[in-house]
């Protein structure tokens, strides 16, 4: 069945059938956010232990006083005690009193510490306290859980789970802003002082002070995500990471950016990283303390500590009880007793970012910012001064970002958290920190005002956690810039992160000049980059490679190059006259290696046959040798992408991908045999050609369907009503588009002739599917949504999505041109198959779009 008819079959099952599912698959969903009453823990929730601190004295069954002053590795300026002025219950209260300590003490003040361990420790559940915090600059009382027996290694490896924290409650600084706020994370990863946090902070709505009375305070803590509670509102999601696999199972990617931790294998006794529920799978015990000053309070707010705070002992930390409690449906994970909301599960409101760094070794992929047009995962960002950056065109250069700088301080560059493509996540650039760079080109239209200000390039990972900067002057060329001229500014990869830049989450890159030194300036920026210098082997292409000889194996002829059609020059022609193998043959110790390109690397050539074997069953074969036939695959010539026989007169190009390659056992690190050949004992009588023969790496893959031209191999399309789409001349930006009419039950988008797709396995890292659109006429039925639907495979995998999904973030508008956008890795973590995409649809949901006239134009696939 051709691929026209198997779509048509597949809709008019959809149609009949009236399913949730929509056509190819899709389903919607919903968060309905009345499900579950956020007020109240769910029924199922079963107390397990609790201290209600109704006694005379504490519980010491329950609670060990820490003695120490060890300024809890914050420098806390008090010592911990086992003294009743510092902790004491009354009025059925736990009171945690900060007092002055005597002159000559350790450390300025006194307090409490209790800690549950060994006594009360818990694997998931809900932890829930009431309390009434301190107030007062230099106050940090918090409530949180540490591990009881620390399996995955020191701080922070086996992790910390702070429920509740807050410092300086109450304190105004000079324009009145009074501190609300409280906060809730996690830490994890790495050992100190490369570790690792997350977290959100909250503050109750019409100012109320978390100081100023009692409030709950909780966790509900499962099998893989924590959720943070203040007064049962639900204000923050973490989650542990989630990797993304290829159909082969290789680990590619993260489809959410979690938690993670680090520890020793016990078998291997190496460093292993782990992106699953570690370390927050393992019993925690409970931690009530109120600490004075530090790192973190004395830095905020009014900065230092108030003395006058902690002079008298009435600003306590007073806790009315601490329960924690079960999930009864499957204690053993913790999942089934989820109080949540609409929005917990959205980073639009609830839902943390992680700082796990990029799978083991990562995906080693090249990134182009900005080149030739507007890239909407990374768009043009003005931080603080208030101008709007714009696309302008440059004799020299064509299309290229301009900055303007005004009176206000400010940094401009590309920032990828402004975006809004479907699926946009941070650039992980660490498989490339050893040989990879940035790189850009500007040219200063107009210099700063002031002539002392210096040029800077910065870069920053995972929401400015880690940032670093160099002036241009220190680039690779070495050069200050010049006013009027391009000039390319590189910067080795590896000396950010020496200056301790994480280069697994990058999602800023800025130039500029010297903070608040740079009004005055415009300047243009254009080929930004962070890539690495791609492995490539050029075997025949025009000419021979002396350290790459065309070689017959058995049979002593000798391939010689002769001139074929224009388009082609020179080629190399194989002739068989017995038994033998043909290629290309590295000479003594040489050998190619593909290790860094083996995600979306390629072998590559072009071949005609001139003459067929004599004997007709013979099949084509390619075979690649490595390590001096250490390892060897060897496939059906018709496994490349050609699909096909070779053709007697026919040039057809066959493409091998390196990652199958290797996934069938090749050593792609010492490739040193290339061949192409009738199998063994059967191709006496062939002569064929080969040309363009290289093992290399698209650096940008991508298709693009329309822009001023439909791609060959593909049409517009209408896939069941009958109708021609047709190109039609619209504005001078645009000029030629493609035009649809919707006049019957239908999808309508961009169909790839049989046997033919793309694959943009290559580009899934940092490429989208983009297009921009114009409705000339709306659908008849005012209900109808728009849709995207991206098919691959001839229907064996597809994923369909509310056009609002893409970057555009609207509806389409009569009459305007809206450009929409949707990441390739987003769509793969969805199921779709990104190395055979052949359909790509835009259309009014189905059997809802009669009356809809619209137009597509820039419609591409990969990198931007």
């Amino acid at each position: 069945m051709n691929k026209a008819a198997r779509n048509i079959a597949q809709l008019v099952v959809c149609a009949s059938a009236m399913t949730l599912l929509g056509c190819g698959g899709g389903a919607e969903t919903n968060t309905v956010s009345n499900a579950v009453d956020p007020t109240k823990p769910v029924s199922d929730w079963q107390m397990v232990w609790s201290d209600e601190f109704d006694g005379a004295s504490i519980d010491n069954n329950k609670w060990t006083h820490e003695i120490n002053c060890d300024g809890g590795g914050n420098l806390e300026q008090q010592c911990y005690t086992d003294s009743a002025e510092n902790s004491f219950i009354q009025d059925g209260m736990l009171n945690i009193v900060a007092l002055p300590a005597v002159e000559g003490a350790d450390k300025p003040y006194t307090s409490a510490r209790l800690i549950t361990q060994y006594k009360a420790d818990f694997k998931y559940g809900r932890i829930e306290m009431r309390a009434k915090a301190p107030s007062g600059q230099g106050s940090w009382p918090a409530f949180w859980m540490m591990p009881t027996d620390s399996e995955y290694g020191g701080w922070p490896r086996s992790g910390e789970i702070d429920i509740f924290e807050s410092v300086n409650l109450g304190v105004s600084d000079d324009e009145g802003n009074v501190e609300t706020a409280i906060h809730g994370t996690l830490h994890y990863g790495k050992s100190w002082p490369n570790n690792s946090s997350s977290g959100k902070s909250y503050s109750l709505p019409d100012g109320l002070n978390p100081a100023d009375d009692f409030h709950t305070y909780a966790v509900e803590w499962q099998e893989g995500e924590i959720r943070w509670y203040m007064d049962d509102y639900l204000y923050a999601t973490q989650r542990q990471s989630e990797v993304r696999y290829k159909a082969s199972g290789e680990a590619v990617g993260l489809a959410h950016t979690g938690w993670f931790t680090e520890y020793f294998d016990q078998t291997t006794g190496e460093l292993v990283t782990h992106w699953d529920s570690a370390p927050f799978d393992k019993e925690f015990f409970l931690i009530l303390n109120f600490a004075v000053g530090g790192d973190w309070p004395e830095n905020v707010n009014n900065l230092g500590v108030d003395a006058d705070a902690f002079a008298t002992g009435d600003n306590a930390f007073e806790v009315d009880y601490v329960r924690v409690y079960e999930c009864a449906i499957n204690p053993e994970t913790g999942k089934g007793c989820e109080t949540v909301r609409g929005g917990y599960d959205s980073f639009d409101d609830a839902l943390v970012e992680g700082k796990a760094p990029g799978i083991g070794g990562g995906v080693a992929t090249n990134l182009t910012i900005f080149a030739d047009r507007a890239n909407p995962i990374w768009p043009v960002w003005d931080c603080c001064g208030g101008s709007t950056p714009t696309i302008e065109q440059d004799s020299e250069n064509g299309a290229v970002a301009q900055f303007t700088i005004g009176e206000a301080p400010t940094v401009m560059g590309f920032n990828s958290r402004l975006s809004t493509a479907f699926g946009t996540e941070p650039f992980d650039a660490s498989p490339l920190e050893e040989t990879g760079f940035v790189s850009f080109d500007m040219k200063i239209i107009d210099s700063p005002i002031d002539t002392a200000a210096s040029w800077y390039v910065k870069l920053e990972s995972a929401d400015a956690a880690s940032a670093a900067d160099f002036q241009l002057t220190e680039s690779i060329e070495g050069v200050a810039p010049v006013s009027g001229q391009w000039q390319t500014f590189t910067f080795p990869l590896q000396d950010f992160s020496n200056k301790g830049l994480d280069l697994s989450q990058l999602d800023i890159v800025m130039v500029f000049p010297t903070w608040g030194q740079g009004e005055g300036a415009v300047y243009q920026i254009d080929n930004v980059k962070i890539a690495q210098p791609l492995a490539e082997l050029v075997l025949f292409d025009d000419a021979a490679n002396a350290d790459w000889p065309a070689w017959d194996c058995c049979t002593g002829t000798t391939p010689a190059e002769v001139m074929d059609d224009a388009e082609h020059g020179l080629a190399i022609e194989f002739s068989i006259t017995g038994e033998t193998v043909m290629g290309f043959s590295a000479g003594d110790d040489v050998f190619f290696d593909a290790s860094s390109i083996v995600s979306g690397g390629m072998v590559s050539f072009d071949m005609k046959l001139m003459t067929a074997p004599t004997d007709t069953s013979s099949v084509w074969k390619f075979k690649i040798e490595a390590g001096g036939t250490t390892s060897v695959v060897e496939l059906d010539l018709i496994d490349g992408s050609a699909g096909v026989e070779p053709v007697i007169g026919e040039w057809q190009t066959y493409m091998f991908s390196i990652a199958a390659l290797q996934d069938a056992g090749l050593d792609v690190s010492q490739i040193d045999v290339v061949m192409v050949f009738p199998a063994w004992g059967t191709g006496a009588g062939a002569t064929y050609r080969i040309d363009n023969a290289k093992i290399y790496s698209p650096e940008a893959a991508k298709l693009t369907l329309l822009e001023d031209s439909l791609a060959e191999h593909w049409t517009i399309w209408d896939c069941c009503a009958g109708s021609t789409p047709n190109t039609v001349i619209d504005d001078e930006a645009h000029g030629v588009t493609a035009e649809f009419s919707v006049n019957g039950d239908t999808v309508m988008g961009f169909l790839a002739n049989d046997d033919v797709y793309f694959d943009a396995t290559s580009a899934v890292e940092t490429g989208v599917v983009s297009f921009d659109m114009k409705v000339i006429a709306s659908p008849d039925d005012a209900t109808s949504v728009w849709k995207f639907k991206v098919e691959s495979g001839d229907t064996s995998s597809e994923v369909e999505l509310d056009l609002v999904e893409g970057s555009a973030e609207v509806e389409p508008v009569v009459g305007e041109w809206k450009t929409y956008s949707f990441t390739l890795k987003a769509l793969q973590n969805a199921g779709l198959d990104v190395s055979q995409i052949d359909v790509i649809m835009i259309y009014p949901a189905w059997g809802s779009g009669t009356g809809a006239v619209y137009r597509v134009d820039n419609a591409y696939i990969g990198n931007p």
